[in-house]
């Protein structure tokens, strides 16, 4: 292998390092922005939950809920 063909080589190596270090960066990324959309929704369900609860004590407390 001459010169040439190694650079050549260690090019095409180089370069699909670089391919897997991004697509392993990309995965990671929407792993990321997954658990955060996740993390968003159970927030959200919490809070409509104590807000529920919240109306249906107010609702208690002043006789609306009869």
């Amino acid at each position: 292998m001459d010169n040439s063909q190694n650079l050549s080589y260690k090019a095409g190596q180089a370069r699909g390092q670089a391919q897997e270090k991004g697509n392993q960066m990309m995965d990671r990324a929407a792993n990321a922005a997954q658990s955060a959309k996740e993390s968003l929704q159970e927030a959200g369900q919490q809070m409509q939950a104590k807000a529920q609860g919240a109306a249906d004590a107010v609702k208690n407390a002043t006789g609306l809920n009869k």
